[in-house]
């Protein structure tokens, strides 16, 4: 059965993002650290027309969660960093060029309608205007069998958790800090339980699988 899953790295002190967000630096200072970890996976490689990497049990599970997704959605700012209208967005057409990594479609958030984008790869990019549960329906309908994932941001993910529309949180806990001023996670979430479900460890990180409870 196909499920509604979000997978994020994340600080010791509870950060997706550092301080400073910037069209230069769109996760913050510091915040590429948080991403180390993938860079060096061959599945993660492949997936961006790199060769080499690192193969073994990290690897092998981003390559399953490549496999099983069959649509996404994320937020405004992970698409562009922008806000406000289209026209005045100089990021526009968002950060991977011509062929994003997603070869699937992307369902994103927005408050200001826009026509789909359509890239190469296999990726278009359309824009919901109607909030979060519309954008889930959406990237449903067009996963069919396959799971929708949650791309982010830190926003999106906070307002699928208090709707109850998560099945699947994934973390990847980074030994570093960040510092005030960035992006957390699960700020502002209040009397809710998690249950862990797998850990796997290596070397230098710890992946962590939650599955939130009603």
């Amino acid at each position: 059965m196909s499920k509604v899953a979000c997978d994020l790295s994340i600080s010791l002190d509870g950060y997706v993002a550092g301080p400073n967000r910037t069209l230069e630096e769109p996760l913050g200072r510091g915040g590429e650290l948080l991403h180390q970890w993938a860079l060096r996976l061959r599945a993660f490689r492949a997936e961006h027309g790199l060769e080499g990497g690192d193969t073994g049990p990290e690897s092998d599970a981003l390559a399953e969660w490549q496999k099983s997704s069959g649509a996404v959605v994320m937020g405004r700012r992970m698409f562009s960093g922008g806000e406000g209208p289209w026209e005045s967005d100089p990021n526009a057409n968002g950060w991977w060029g011509d062929d994003p990594p997603f070869h699937t479609p992307v369902f994103v958030l927005t408050h200001h309608a826009r026509e789909p984008l359509e890239l190469s790869g296999g990726t278009t990019f359309f824009f919901v205007t109607d909030g979060l549960p519309a954008a889930l329906e959406q990237a449903r309908a067009a996963a069919g069998e396959r799971d929708v994932h949650i791309g982010g941001g830190a926003s999106v993910v906070q307002q699928a958790l208090r709707a109850g529309l998560l099945d699947e949180l994934n973390i990847h806990l980074v030994p570093v800090l960040l510092g005030t001023g960035g992006v957390r996670l699960l700020e502002g979430l209040e009397q809710m339980e998690l249950e862990l479900n797998a850990v796997t460890d290596s070397p230098e990180f710890t992946h962590l699988r939650y599955r939130p409870r009603s």
